[in-house]
Parts: structure tokens; C-alpha cells; sequence
């Protein structure tokens, strides 16, 4: 039952017209060497919040979300929290 929602789901989601960007050779390559390097400094973010950042980076494109810290430590990539007061 819970596999057909989530086809269900992700069946939707394709068909939405929602574009959904890759997680490719070179947004694998970029999330090893993140995590590599921030795994040298004792950090170790979860590999979902990699792959965000990693898409988002080779695509350079912005990651908005309201949990920034997730995401400060990887070099190179643009986060912006549109719900802050800043």
C-alpha cells in the first residue's frame, strides 16, 4: 500500500509539469568532494540536504529555505531564507 502512494505520487509529481532537475554525474561529483571536505572539519550534514545543495550548485541556481545552517557550510552555494526579518 505504501509503495503504490508514494508511484502514486511521484506519478504525479512527473506529470505535474513541476520540473524536477537531476541529481547527475556532476552534482555527484561536487556533493563528494563537499562532503569530503566538510567531513575533514568533523561536519557531516545529511546527504539529502548534499543533494539538495548540490543540485542547486551545479545548476547555479539558489537554495531558499529557511534552515540556512543546513546548508552554510557548503562552499560555493547561494542560500537565502525569504522568511527572515533581515
Amino acid at each position: 500500500m505504501q509503495q503504490q502512494r508514494l508511484n502514486s505520487y511521484l506519478q504525479g509529481l512527473l506529470t505535474s509539469g513541476l520540473t524536477v532537475l537531476p541529481y547527475d554525474v556532476k552534482a555527484a561529483l561536487w556533493h563528494g568532494e563537499q562532503r569530503a571536505k566538510l567531513e575533514a572539519r568533523g561536519l557531516r550534514p545529511p546527504f539529502a540536504d548534499g543533494q539538495i545543495a548540490a543540485i542547486a550548485a551545479t545548476q547555479a541556481l539558489v537554495v531558499v529555505t529557511r534552515n540556512t545552517t543546513d546548508f552554510e557550510a557548503f562552499e560555493g552555494l547561494d542560500v537565502l531564507n525569504w522568511f527572515s526579518q533581515s
